[in-house]
């Protein structure tokens, strides 16, 4: 007897939610320019994301403050005020966002 679905789904088992839940996608592209800052910036950093931490914590800030995702407290996304004023971190951001990408 086969358990599974169709397409290969397991039938009888319940889906479990998102940590964070379900956030509405950015249909009006609201923070397009954040997002395509963080993307380019992992791209030239060959994917190290810890090198683009101010941009993804910008691109965070973005979604929240227009209603994207639920307003929530930037330490329990994992950016603490330590990270925040590391001096390296803000010269990558700036030569991202300046190349008008």
């Amino acid at each position: 007897m086969n358990a599974g679905g169709a397409f290969g789904g397991n039938r009888g088992l319940k889906p479990v939610p998102p940590e964070k839940g379900v956030f509405p996608l950015d249909h009006l592209h609201e923070c397009d320019v954040e997002k395509k800052a963080y993307i380019s910036c992992l791209k030239s950093s060959n994917y190290q994301s810890e090198r683009c931490r101010q941009l993804s914590k910008k691109y965070l800030e973005c979604r929240m403050e227009r209603n994207l995702m639920a307003k929530q407290d930037m330490s329990e996304l994992g950016f603490g005020k330590e990270n925040d004023t590391d001096s390296s971190k803000v010269g990558t951001v700036e030569t991202v966002e300046n190349r008008g990408t």
